[in-house]
């Protein structure tokens, strides 16, 4: 039996259960987030479009995602939906939807704001040149937003695995859970095991998301000069 806190840390499988536990909350965010990217992609060429009513729905979509909190999100999707709709939704199924859904609206506001800061006369030459309105904004628009875009996204990924610890409370055993686990089953002869298992949990999203933070500042600083 583990002599001190840490100790319960590194007992039989534990440390390997966080590393499990990470890589459900990993796999959560990153789905969510390639889907976001593509999705959000599209909602930010449609939120340049001078159409009002077009203007209008998108800013209400993405109103209503910001203002709605994400785990009022998880609750009506994973428990609304099953009584009220009957879809029954596994934890990590609804905590994605969701992901997706909050992801979709911040990308598409960070797309539509990088296209917004392309010089207007980029897609003027494009159309001088004969291009139609979709070639110039595939291949000059474009290519351009997503370098501007790329570190803002990495910053997204980075929020979206933290905000993930919510997933907890509809049931899905990702790295927080676990860590709970291990206290529990510790609680009595280990008290202080609390401090090094939240310690470690701590240390592993750090892990996860600076190398996201540091290699968006490197991007942002070279592309910038």
């Amino acid at each position: 039996m583990p002599s001190s806190g840490i100790e319960v840390l590194f007992d039989g499988h534990n440390f390997l259960r966080l590393l499990q536990g990470l890589w459900v909350t990993l796999s959560i965010a990153l789905s969510a987030m390639a889907i976001s990217v593509v999705l959000g992609t599209l909602l930010g060429i449609v939120m340049t479009s001078r159409n009002r009513a077009v203007q209008l729905l998108t800013r209400l979509y993405l109103e209503f995602v910001r203002i709605m909190p994400q785990l009022v999100l998880l609750f009506v999707v994973y428990f609304s939906l099953s009584t009220s709709a009957g879809i029954n939704l596994g934890g990590r199924t609804a905590a994605a939807i969701v992901f997706v859904i909050w992801g979709t609206a911040e990308m598409g506001d960070l797309v539509r704001g990088a296209i917004g800061s392309i010089p207007r006369h980029q897609r003027d030459s494009a159309l001088a040149l004969g291009l139609t309105s979709s070639q110039a904004m595939r291949r000059v628009i474009l290519p351009q937003t997503m370098r501007r875009l790329l570190p803002l996204a990495m910053n997204l990924t980075a929020r979206m695995v933290m905000t993930t610890s919510l997933v907890v409370l509809i049931g899905v055993v990702e790295v927080l859970k676990t860590g709970q686990q291990i206290i529990d089953a510790n609680r009595f002869t280990h008290p202080d095991a609390a401090l090094w298992v939240y310690g470690a949990i701590f240390a592993l999203y750090f892990l996860a998301c600076w190398p996201l933070s540091l290699l968006s500042r490197h991007l942002e600083k070279k592309w910038k000069n």
